[in-house]
């Protein structure tokens, strides 16, 4: 069992990886809107969206997962906390589309 440290580092790397890839995902003219601080903190809703919604305690075989909700939440949460209030949910749909992508091809 690694030590909370070494989770702590895990997780970091982790980010790292999924930060790269969602950079390369996104298209030339949105990318340069966003800081990888911006992306961090959407990913961070993204899962909190994740835990909240339900999604992750369903027994269906498959599940639906709409992006333009969880762009729509990321956005949203950014605002009400004082993040960000000019996100655009049809940008950071990109975001949340990588993110989806990278975590489906990490499945272990």
């Amino acid at each position: 069992m690694a030590s909370f440290d070494e989770e702590i580092r895990l997780d970091e790397e982790e980010n790292r990886r999924e930060l790269a890839y969602i950079r390369t995902q996104l298209p030339s003219d949105i990318k340069k809107f966003y800081s990888d601080k911006d992306i961090l903190y959407m990913m961070d809703l993204i899962v909190d969206y994740y835990y909240t919604s339900g999604i992750l305690e369903s027994e269906e075989e498959e599940v639906d997962i709409d992006l333009e909700e969880i762009a729509s939440y990321v956005c949203k949460r950014a605002k009400d906390e004082g993040f960000c209030a000019t996100f655009n949910p049809k940008e950071v749909f990109f975001i949340v589309q990588a993110d989806l992508d990278f975590q489906e091809q990490n499945v272990s």
